[in-house]
């Protein structure tokens, strides 16, 4: 299965948290970290962020 890579905006549609919610939950260890393809350049994984999705759901 492939894994796309969500840009910050794809990940708060998809979670409702706000960026700095989303930045903070990372830096507490509770949401996955995202890959930094450059400086200025952050992706998450699907996969990872979907995971996470469903562990907020159980």
């Amino acid at each position: 299965m492939n894994d796309r890579l969500l840009r910050i905006q794809d990940v708060i549609e998809r979670t409702a948290l706000s960026r700095a919610h989303i930045y903070a939950r990372v830096k507490e260890g509770r949401f996955p970290a995202p890959y930094k393809l450059s400086t200025k350049c952050a992706r998450w994984s699907e996969r990872e962020v979907n995971d996470w999705i469903n562990s907020q759901l159980s």
